[in-house]
């Protein structure tokens, strides 16, 4: 049950998401951000972990999920460190997704050669 409610959900959010790119003139990197700030929104309100709770990686794998990701290493990190954690504590929680995120998109550089088109 765990699979389905992680494939209707993230789908939905893709659909969603999709529908906002088609209908508006919002650029992607705008929706991007948008995405991400609202994850952050409603983890800040309480809302998104019971639907990460639910949801699993439908929910914790999108854009939604890298925001929730951002505001629970700042608020630790406040709780630790004091005000200093709202400058590092987003950045220690997301670190190792953005690292591989990089390290394999390097390596994919390597391997694939793209050519422009004519």
């Amino acid at each position: 049950m765990n699979y389905f409610h992680a494939f209707w959900v993230g789908g939905l959010i893709c659909a969603l998401v999709q529908i906002l790119l088609d209908r508006t003139k919002l650029m992607p990197g705008r929706v991007m951000v948008l995405l991400v700030c609202s994850g952050t929104l409603l983890s800040a309100l309480g809302l998104y972990k019971p639907f990460a709770d639910f949801a699993g990686a439908g929910a914790s794998v999108p854009l939604l999920g890298f925001g929730h990701v951002l505001w629970e290493g700042m608020k630790e990190a406040i709780d630790k460190d004091g005000l200093l954690g709202l400058f590092t504590g987003g950045f220690t929680a997301c670190a190792a997704g953005v690292s591989a995120a990089l390290i394999f998109s390097y390596i994919a550089s390597w391997i694939f050669r793209p050519r422009m088109r004519k």
